[in-house]
């Protein structure tokens, strides 16, 4: 599984209350484009093309609890299927807000799976969360 890394702006933008992590809309894409720590909003980033059933997708069962003196934001993991052709290549997979209008999607964090991937058609690809996907402590 690969590992979380969070984007610098969006320890800012926890303190300045842009994120709501319990109400707002948060959603994945991919990228074949390594992000840069410094990125804050969704048009920094170069994405791939949605096609053959991949598109921009939010998470479900989204919740963010205090674990002792952690929060905790989980959601269930999010798999794509290709079809009608492939999709990719891609090795990045971002997280954002789709909530603020101001910044307009703000970026939270992404995952680097080490090496570009492209799904077959007929082919998933699961971005596996394990039990968190990050923590605020």
């Amino acid at each position: 599984m690969a590992s979380f890394n969070k984007f610098n702006q969006f320890v800012e933008d926890l303190g300045s209350k842009v994120h709501d992590l319990t109400s707002d809309d948060l959603v994945l894409v991919l990228s074949n484009t390594a992000p840069a720590a410094t990125d804050e909003v969704l048009a920094d980033l170069t994405l791939i093309t949605e096609e053959n059933d991949y598109t921009a997708t939010s998470l479900t069962t989204v919740a963010f609890a205090l674990d002792g003196a952690t929060a905790e934001l989980s959601a269930d993991d999010v798999t794509w299927t290709a079809s009608g052709g492939s999709f990719g290549p891609f090795r990045y997979v971002i997280l954002y807000n789709d909530t603020p209008s101001s910044p307009a999607d703000p970026l939270i964090g992404w995952w680097d799976y080490g090496s570009s991937i492209t799904v077959a058609d007929g082919e998933s690809f699961t971005a596996d969360f394990g039990t968190t996907i990050l923590t605020v402590s």
